[in-house]
């Protein structure tokens, strides 16, 4: 078993808080990974898995558990049953932006929006990642998963995942259990075969971000360049000499609401249309069919608004920090809360209460934490 001594979770997560657990295991390969997991589900005892720590809050005192760490690493070239396609199979330990980097190389696109996005390739199914429009859910196949309850391993197509904005089955939502308890062993990827010459950008909100006009052409490696460029100046990719950087990127999430509270928040807003789902299909049995079929019901488009404008526009302007505290917005993006140096997750944790404790003073929103929190309450 890959047990190793346990190191502070403040030392391998990206906002640098949390005590050290009670055990560590390090897993490197698919049979590690599998066997750790089931012997901890059998003890019985609290657990964690870990791979880059970009997205999990730990609290300041030890976790009195297990932590497995994630740490598997490889991708499969896998042919497409679609023309003009390619499937990569990548085990869930594999770096993010590594592997968004090789599918440029091979001139593979669907991804490369969500450039320097830090991470491993198995959590980012667990919250939908996304970035300028595009979501893992466009290009995902499918995952192989290990279940708790079952300790056996399947192959889930991505259909049966949940996966909405930011969220699936599987994501420790604040506040309440995942729907379905598992880990990511593997995620296939649908990438279309599109190589390395210029071609227009399809998404508008991509397109924006870049400021590209519609109908110029681009390469993939150019979008890959520019994008990790954008998030540069916003603080968005690790840089160990940018303390705005230490983050768990946005810690807010951008707010779904309707379309009637949309309305009453100020015009300048940014906002998008969500798209609604579809009415259920309408079956009439033919015994009691009468000729009268009632009219299709309207369904208006909810509404995602800008967390990072409602927070500025509460008075709290980017690198805002509560007296004497260590934690502060980041100087670069009102959406990122920053460990400034040994912040405590108490700091952090008062200063992400004040800020909900603002904005839904002006705006009458809550906004809801977008990382995985451990040992801390907000």
């Amino acid at each position: 078993m890959p047990e190793v001594t346990p190191i502070p979770l403040a030392q391998l997560t990206t906002l640098r808080t949390g005590g050290a657990p009670s055990r560590m295991l390090d897993a490197h390969d698919r049979a590690e990974l599998v066997d750790a997991l089931r012997e901890v589900w059998a003890d019985g005892d609290p657990w964690l898995v870990l791979g880059g720590g970009s997205n999990l809050f730990a609290g300041d005192e030890p976790f009195d558990g297990t932590v497995v760490r994630i740490l598997t690493q490889g991708v499969e070239r896998l042919p497409s049953p679609r023309d003009g396609y390619a499937r990569l199979c990548v085990e869930a330990g594999h770096d993010w932006d590594a592997l968004v980097a090789l599918s440029v190389d091979e001139g593979l696109s669907g991804i490369t929006a969500m450039s320097g996005i830090p991470g491993t390739v198995g959590a980012a199914p667990v919250q939908n990642v996304g970035a300028y429009g595009q979501e893992i859910v466009q290009t995902l196949v499918e995952v192989e998963l290990l279940d708790e309850s079952t300790g056996e391993v399947s192959t889930v197509p991505a259909a049966e995942l949940g996966l909405g904005f930011r969220t699936s089955a599987l994501k420790h939502h604040y506040g309440s259990a995942p729907a379905r308890r598992a880990v990511i062993l593997s995620v296939t990827l649908e990438l279309f075969e599109l190589g390395h010459a210029a071609h227009p950008i399809a998404g508008e909100q991509l397109r924006t971000a870049l400021g590209v006009a519609e109908g110029e052409a681009v390469s993939l490696s150019w979008i890959r360049e520019h994008v990790l460029e954008t998030r540069r100046r916003k603080g968005m990719v690790l840089d160990a000499d940018d303390p705005d950087t230490y983050s768990a990127g946005s810690f807010f999430q951008n707010a779904i609401v309707s379309a009637a509270f949309a309305r009453t928040l100020p015009p300048e807003c940014p906002r998008w249309p969500v798209s609604p789902d579809l009415d259920p299909v309408l079956v009439i049995p033919l015994d009691s069919y009468d000729g009268y079929v009632p009219p299709a019901q309207s369904v208006q488009s909810d509404v995602k608004v800008s967390a990072a404008w409602l927070i500025e526009h509460s008075g709290l302007r980017k690198g805002f920090r509560l007296p004497r505290s260590r934690a502060a917005l980041s100087s670069k993006h009102a959406l990122a809360l920053t460990n400034r140096g040994r912040a405590s997750a108490a700091e952090l944790a008062e200063l992400a209460r004040f800020i909900q404790g603002r904005v839904q003073s002006e705006f009458g929103l809550v906004l809801q934490p977008e990382p995985v929190l451990l040992n801390v309450e907000l």
